[in-house]
């Protein structure tokens, strides 16, 4: 198994993990009642996806 011959310095590591950052999830609005929603899921708010509804919510 190779082991580095000197130690990497501090910087050089934080370099390396400069990509491993969290992205925020996109979103959009549901186009039926207008609430935020991931892209291509089920809206939780109405249960409708593509124009269908795919889950029955209760009417309040």
């Amino acid at each position: 198994m190779a082991l580095p011959k000197r130690r990497h310095s501090v910087t050089r590591g934080r370099k390396r993990r400069s990509h491993n950052a969290l992205k925020k999830p996109g979103v959009t609005t549901c186009p039926r009642c207008d609430a935020v929603k991931e892209p291509h899921r089920v809206c939780a708010n109405c249960g409708h996806y593509a124009n269908r509804e795919v889950i029955a919510m209760e009417k309040s």
